[in-house]
Formats: C-alpha cells, structure tokens, sequence
C-alpha cells in the first residue's frame, strides 16, 4: 500500500472538499431541526404559548 504511516493524507483541494461537503450537511441538520420546531409549534397552535406555569 502507499498509505503513510500517519494514515491517508488528503490534499488542500480535498481538504477543502470535505469541509465543504460538512458545513452543507450542518446547514441542512440546521435547517431541518428549525423546520420540525416550526411545524410541531404549528401543529400544536397558539393556544400552548397560554398554559399557566
């Protein structure tokens, strides 16, 4: 194998791939948990913000 002891190492443009590929992926995760927020608030109404402590 040609892979060094250190593991494989990854070039700048492929380094610059994956950290790409990973702030796309934490932006859908984002944007995802911001949508199921929105539509359980949707679903449950206006009426649970009126509940007493």
């Amino acid at each position: 194998m040609t892979d060094t002891p250190n593991g494989i190492q990854l070039t700048e443009q492929q380094k610059k791939n994956q950290r790409s590929r990973s702030l796309a992926i934490g932006w859908v995760l984002g944007a995802l948990v911001v949508l199921f927020f929105i539509v359980t608030i949707v679903k449950l109404g206006p009426a649970v913000l009126n509940r007493p402590l």
